[in-house]
């Protein structure tokens, strides 16, 4: 498993850098309009309905985008939650520490794929 983790290294850096991109590019005007524009009148509640946004997500480009956004969100914190582990002085248990966030990263990521799907 060691190799393992070790080979893939560069996947998982890979999809760090895109979560990290992504949240940084999209999350926060995603929060921005859905927690504080809308709530404080900024933005009209027809606009935030819940029929307008299915209707967002329901189409193809919003699936994808929001499927990277959710996908690439959970390798970025498996990743970083890995590399605070190892600078916290846990090298000897990196490799049970990050099977454990990888596979919790990969079930969350089938099941966004799941949901996505099921939309």
């Amino acid at each position: 498993m060691s190799r393992l983790i070790h080979a893939l290294e560069p996947l998982w850096w890979g999809l760090f850098v895109t979560g990290t991109f992504l949240s940084a590019l999209l999350l926060p005007g995603v929060l921005l309009v859905l927690c504080l524009g809308a709530p404080l009148g900024f933005v009209s509640a027809e606009a935030v309905s819940y029929e307008r946004m299915h209707g967002l997500v329901a189409s193809l480009p919003g699936r994808l985008v929001a499927l990277a956004l959710v996908v690439t969100c959970l390798w970025n914190g498996a990743h970083h939650l890995r590399h605070f582990n190892i600078d916290l002085g846990g090298l000897s248990r990196d490799i049970p520490v990050a099977t454990v966030l990888y596979g919790i990263a990969g079930v969350g990521s089938l099941l966004a794929l799941a949901t996505v799907i099921g939309l």
